[in-house]
């Protein structure tokens, strides 16, 4: 028998048959790079890095954007000595400026220029506005990075078919595509549903989940007129973006934060009360 019938092919001569295959699909090129991962020619931050590549130039804004309820935002009529506070409590670097109307953004307030109202006592916030960038639910990822990159625009506003506001997003949003963000114990699969039973009376419930979809799955009944998100409405009862560990009860419902960053609400942990517990009859812990 000929010897040479039995010859396998040996690592050098496998990873040679990868790189000299052109790929003919994108299936194909992300097998091509797993068979890289796992023949050592790359790490799992490179492969990572590259999927987010790939994957951000099929992505839309309305994937990603942050949501109209959970904006951090700026009334133009009200003081400095009102909204500076809320500035550094949130600590972001730019806010949407508004004129009593969420639709109504008229430009994009960056907080290192507010140091001019310290140091010129009849400075105008409104001149210190920048202009703001307003995009469509609809744009692909990568071109709105390209068009972050070539403007030098760190924000931009979202809106809707009908010219409304529907959110906001940030070039840190979109890098975070690609080089992905810091998860913990409570972040959800991508697959698993909005709210998941932990067990009688406790759920893990996705900010992003709809109020109708909520009262659906929890028999609650919150009103979906003023805020389209579970986060949304929870942030109006917190008054501010509450970070991990707070809690607040409302509802016949505790909500306690699981994940939260500088600009979002990511995850609860709802718990059924008993009538004797409900809204804020008790301290919370």
């Amino acid at each position: 028998m000929d010897p040479e019938s039995h010859h396998k092919p040996s690592l050098l001569e496998r990873i040679s048959h990868w790189l000299m295959r052109e790929p003919e699909d994108r299936e194909q090129l992300i097998e091509l790079l797993h068979g890289a991962y796992e023949n050592n020619l790359m790490d799992a931050d490179a492969l990572a890095m590259i999927e987010g590549v790939l994957q951000v130039s099929e992505m839309r804004v309305g994937e990603i954007m942050i949501p109209r309820a959970q904006m951090d935002v700026v009334d133009i009529n009200d003081p400095p000595e009102k909204f500076i506070p809320f500035v550094i409590e949130t600590a972001h670097s730019r806010f949407p400026v508004i004129d009593r109307d969420r639709d109504d953004v008229i430009g994009i307030l960056l907080a290192k220029d507010l140091l001019r109202h310290y140091a010129e006592s009849d400075s105008d916030i409104r001149g210190m506005l920048r202009p703001a960038v307003f995009i469509p639910e609809s744009k692909r990822l990568n071109v709105l990075l390209k068009e972050f990159r070539s403007n030098r625009n760190h924000i931009a506003i979202v809106v809707d078919e009908y010219g409304g506001v529907a959110g906001l997003v940030t070039i840190e949003d979109v890098l975070e595509q690609i080089v992905g963000d810091i998860e913990d114990e409570y972040d959800f699969d991508e697959t698993e549903d909005n709210i998941i039973r932990e067990h009688e009376g406790v759920f893990r419930v996705k900010a992003g989940t709809e109020i109708a979809d909520f009262n659906k799955a929890l028999g609650a009944h919150f009103s979906d007129e003023e805020f389209d998100t579970i986060g949304g409405l929870v942030i109006s009862r917190f008054g501010h973006l509450p970070k991990r560990g707070e809690s607040v009860r409302f509802g016949g419902f505790l909500f306690s934060v699981l994940r939260a960053d500088s600009r979002r609400l990511h995850a609860l942990r709802v718990t059924r009360l008993a009538p004797e517990e409900d809204d804020a009859q008790l301290p919370l812990v």
